[in-house]
């Protein structure tokens, strides 16, 4: 490590790497490097991943590194289900284990999740675990748990193995009556649409749940993190000229909050480019494609700066693309008439580029979402649905698209995908013949049925329109108590429009 730290001290240039990080930071604690010190911290925070999170929140805990505890424990907080299980979580000292079960962010529904969380840390080790429960009880919210579950734990082998310990946690039990509740108990998944004013509307079609809030920006394209953090980005006008600018949502209070400028829009070659803002374990990207040209900036949010990224050769034209994250990588697909579907895949951990082999689906692509490790794609008629599968660099049609509803129907406008609770759905922008007002414009949700391979049709969206044309529908779990307090109109159910005959 000091070969990298003479480098940097002769040559001005720090070379950081995941590999690397953690003992150039130490080296340069040693030697009071603080320039070198913080751009580790930086490095660390921005790459925070759920295989390497636990490891690092006890490195931060070691060196007293805030930046990097603070990242370390959201990212623990919100998976807690699945670090909890790992092997990573029984090593935590009896003091991480307390922050982390007493952090009021934990993205679970049920409390009891937290004390089989205690169950397993105190087994690994239980003659020189079992006599810190106690200790570890009172950060257990009681109040949270149904009789039934709390009879549980007091006949569990631990509690009784413990002198005292049913006396406490019946003592517990009354002393927690007000802890509030964990912030994954009242948050539900939801997907996100623009109207074509000033308003966004919070959307779960198949309960029939639909929030209204205001909305302040034009909105261009979105994504939202593994972490929960929901950009957008938008235009923004300073002196009759527009400018691109990133805009992060706070779920407390709300509102959009802007954090930082990337350029200004030029309308004489803006409408010939696609962007997109990907997410890649919980890495924020941005991708402009344009005929001649494809550019990649990362994100830090520490710093609040973007960082280039290597980009491909890239010199086909073509007519129309569409990226999403899928498999820990951005998949970019570009498409001309007539032609093979292109293939790009990017890998972030090693910034490289890769050609995947074409397809010969011929399909005109308006967007395309994934869920798990394969992604679907539709046509701007809604005909057809084909299927990437990224571990086999595969395709395939997705049976059932011709039972669709609106398979005959020629009157689309728009349409955009969305995967809500790891179920495919579709928004779509149509006519139908109303036996009553005639042709008119409907804008409504769509749900494939993967166990009977067609598409069924859920309610009508409320009065909008919502701008589905481009395709950008971000998917969050939001907290209902936050939306309701601040939404001006929530509708719960919507009746459908019958059509004519």
């Amino acid at each position: 490590m000091f070969g990298e730290i003479l480098s940097y001290i002769y040559s001005g240039t720090l070379h950081v790497s995941m590999d690397k990080v953690q003992p150039l930071y130490q080296a340069a604690d040693l030697l009071q490097l603080d320039y070198v010190r913080d751009t580790c911290c930086s490095y660390i925070a921005m790459n925070v991943e759920s295989s390497t999170c636990v490891n690092l929140f006890k490195f931060a805990d070691v060196y007293s590194v805030d930046i990097v505890r603070k990242a370390c424990l959201q990212a623990i907080a919100r998976h807690f289900i699945e670090f909890s299980c790992s092997e990573e979580f029984c090593s935590l000292s009896v003091n991480q284990l307390l922050e982390i079960i007493s952090h009021d962010e934990l993205g679970i529904t049920e409390e009891t999740a937290v004390w089989e969380a205690v169950v397993r840390w105190v087994e690994h080790s239980r003659e020189d675990r079992l006599q810190r429960l106690p200790s570890i009880l009172p950060h257990i919210h009681f109040n949270l748990l149904t009789s039934a579950d709390k009879n549980s734990i007091l006949e569990h082998p631990l509690v009784r193995a413990v002198p005292g310990s049913s006396k406490a946690i019946r003592s517990l039990a009354k002393k927690t009556s007000n802890l509030k509740k964990r912030s994954g108990m009242e948050t539900v998944e939801m997907a996100l649409l623009f109207s074509e004013r000033d308003e966004m509307l919070w959307i779960d079609p198949e309960k029939g749940k639909y929030i209204r809030c205001h909305n302040d920006i034009h909105p261009i394209t979105g994504a939202v993190t593994s972490d929960n953090d929901i950009y957008i980005l938008g235009l923004e006008t300073y002196d009759l000229r527009k400018k691109y600018a990133l805009f992060k949502y706070n779920h407390a209070e709300n509102k959009w909050e802007r954090k930082s400028s990337l350029r200004w829009y030029d309308p004489d070659t803006d409408d010939d480019l696609f962007e997109f803002l990907i997410d890649v374990d919980g890495q924020l990207f941005y991708l402009i494609v344009t005929f001649s040209m494809i550019e990649l900036k990362k994100y830090n949010q520490h710093t609040n700066t973007w960082h280039n990224c290597s980009t491909p050769q890239h010199d086909e034209w073509f007519e129309w693309c569409v990226a999403v994250s899928c498999n820990r990588r951005i998949y970019l697909f570009t498409h001309a008439v007539f032609t093979q579907t292109e293939v790009l895949s990017y890998n972030p951990r090693a910034d490289q580029w890769c050609r995947k082999p074409k397809s010969d689906h011929i399909l005109d692509f308006q967007n395309a979402v994934a869920m798990g490790t394969k992604i679907f794609c539709t046509d701007s008629d809604f005909e057809q649905t084909i299927v990437y599968d990224t571990k086999t660099n595969k395709w395939f049609r997705l049976p059932g698209w011709l039972k669709s509803p609106l398979s005959t129907n020629k009157e689309i406008e728009h349409i955009t995908l969305f995967a809500l609770q790891n179920k495919l759905h579709a928004v779509v922008d149509h006519s139908i013949n109303s036996s009553s007002d005639g042709l008119i414009r409907v804008q409504q949700v769509f749900l494939y049925d993967r166990y009977e391979g067609i598409w069924k049709e859920l309610s009508v969206l409320p009065e909008g329109p919502w701008a589905v044309y481009h395709p950008m529908v971000p998917v969050a779990h939001m907290c209902l108590p936050y939306l309701n307090a601040r939404s001006h109109a929530t509708h719960t159910q919507v009746t459908a429009i019958t059509e004519g005959t």
